[in-house]
């Protein structure tokens, strides 16, 4: 594997990480390969300090890293109007003929997982980072081998050696995950028995499948959509954020997210109805880890219906609703189908429904309630001391959430004209969900960020989306804990990734640098019309 220098820069990165990670990430409190090895001076006092300086550093170097081969690769090479579209071309048009320089776009995709390879390396050998979940998944997976219910039954009513590892926030808390998360700890449980450390590894294991297919699919969806497979592959999986928290982290939304990016690729790829079927099965397995996979599911009917004529005005929707309302019962019956089955396979119930909204312990600014209900506290807290935070948040929590709702039924009603408004409304539906959920945590964010750069996204989409990445993934530290409250690093991040996004966008640092697509012929050509406009035809 021949690296360059720039892609060496974020292997060095995600070696540091690994290094760092067993001083100063998720660490077991009891036992684990660091005790074994004698080296548990590490994760206290000064050891861990280091270690946390050495992680800090490694996120640095992969970000560094990604940037640089961005640029050399992708933003050196034309406008970012040129780069998000490639040398693809249009999958609706028949007789659309392959561009001459079409194996430019493959070319630098093989460069791009070949680095992708060579960086997820290192970080499926750390520590568990950012999150002690990954404990809690083993636990809750304990639960059902030892025959307790995860729905109605929290972590502590299993006294054991893995409860001593969950976070003392969850030891009384059920679960909200769907039968197939525990049928999956069940199993890995039942093989290693109490074994913590190997039980990690198989969870790994398991994340490292949901990211290939993740892997897998992107480039295959920019394809179907007209986009360039290199670009959406740095932009999406290839993204320091994603990796960190879907492989280092060890989240069950690698998996989920696999799950609904193969449904993506068989609802644009296989024949109309055949592709909406298999997208629902997968859909269902998907909610049947995750709940929020279920965000797809109404932009796959878009898809279906709209790959043989797009739905571009409300009259043209109005007489086709017979068709929307059958391919939807169809597509959703099938879904809830899967659902029933991996229900009975696995041995579980239907308890997870009532549990979806239970979690409301975290509270950082990622939601917008939280940080409403933060503004608004710290004001009156000048006027009136009884009205606390926990006052305000409890309201702000329900006013969002009903604006969620309105949100996502505007992006489904919005994005529905071509295949490819479809995927950006899916988008549009998870920022919503991320946005005014009770609870937001950086690898939420996997569900909009991975297919982000499949929908040939306008240059502020593509600029905001890195300056995310670069603030998010210098949020967190190692064991968890997040930075948004210290001030003076917020403020230094921030402007270091607006530079950062400039210069990967224009070759220099400046403060100022154009945040609208430069206006051209094109703009009345309908295929390559802006996401805004429900006239355009992907």
């Amino acid at each position: 594997m021949n690296l360059s220098r720039s892609a060496q820069l974020g292997v060095y990165g995600g070696i540091l990480i690994a290094l760092g990670s067993y001083g100063s990430g998720a660490n077991r409190y009891r036992g684990g390969l660091v005790h074994a090895l004698g080296l548990d001076w590490i994760t206290y006092g000064h050891g861990q300090i280091f270690c946390e300086i050495v992680i800090w550093v490694g996120i640095a170097l992969l970000l560094i890293s990604w940037l640089r081969i961005g640029r050399e690769l992708l933003f050196s090479t034309g406008t970012i109007r040129d780069i998000v579209a490639g040398s693809a071309h249009d999958g609706d048009a028949a007789d659309a003929a392959v561009p001459a320089n079409a194996g430019g776009d493959e070319s630098t995709l093989r460069r791009f997982n070949s680095i992708l390879m060579a960086w997820a390396i290192p970080l499926a050998l750390a520590a568990p980072l950012f999150s002690r979940d990954v404990y809690s998944y083993l636990m809750q997976g304990a639960m059902v081998r030892d025959g307790f219910d995860p729905y109605t039954e929290g972590a502590a009513a299993n006294p054991g050696p893995m409860l001593l590892e969950v976070s003392a926030d969850w030891r009384n808390t059920t679960t909200p995950y769907g039968p197939l998360h525990l049928g999956i700890g069940e199993v890995i449980t039942r093989i290693v028995g109490d074994n913590i450390t190997v039980g990690v590894i198989l969870y790994r294991i398991v994340c490292l499948l949901g990211f290939a297919a993740i892997v897998w699919s992107i480039p295959r969806i920019a394809r179907e959509l007209g986009a360039n497979p290199a670009f959406a592959q740095w932009l999406g999986v290839l993204n320091p954020l994603v990796l960190l928290h879907l492989i280092a982290g060890m989240h069950n939304e690698a998996l989920m997210v696999g799950l609904v990016s193969l449904a993506l690729v068989a609802a644009l790829h296989m024949e109309h109805m055949r592709g909406g079927l298999v997208a629902a099965v997968l859909i269902g397995i998907g909610v049947a880890l995750k709940a929020t996979a279920v965000l797809a599911l109404p932009f796959v009917v878009w898809i279906v219906l709209t790959r043989r004529e797009p739905i571009a005005t409300v009259q043209e929707m109005l007489r086709k609703i017979p068709a929307i309302a059958g391919v939807g019962i169809v597509l959703v019956a099938v879904c809830v189908g899967t659902l029933a089955v991996v229900t009975w396979l696995t041995g579980s119930s239907w308890g997870w429904i009532s549990e979806i909204s239970g979690n409301t312990k975290v509270i950082n600014p990622l939601a917008a309630p939280s940080a409403v209900a933060g503004v608004i506290s710290g004001v009156m807290a000048w006027f009136n001391d009884d009205i606390g935070f926990n006052v305000i948040v409890s309201h702000t929590r329900v006013v969002s959430s009903i604006i969620m709702l309105v949100g996502l039924v505007i992006s489904w009603f919005y994005f529905r004209a071509t295949p490819r408004n479809s995927v950006a409304g899916m988008i549009a539906a998870y920022v919503v969900a991320c946005v005014f959920n009770a609870v937001a945590l950086p690898w939420y964010y996997a569900s909009l960020l991975t297919p982000m750069g499949t929908i040939r996204p306008p240059r502020w989409v593509v600029q905001g989306t890195v300056l995310f990445t670069f603030i998010l993934s210098l949020s967190f530290a190692g064991g968890g804990n997040h930075r948004f409250y210290d001030v003076p690093w917020m403020v230094i991040i921030t402007v270091l990734g607006w530079l950062a996004v400039g210069w990967l966008t224009t070759g220099k640092f400046s403060w100022k640098y154009p945040w609208r697509d430069d206006k051209t012929a094109a703009d009345t050509d309908s295929t390559v019309a802006p996401l805004s406009r429900s006239t355009e035809v992907a």
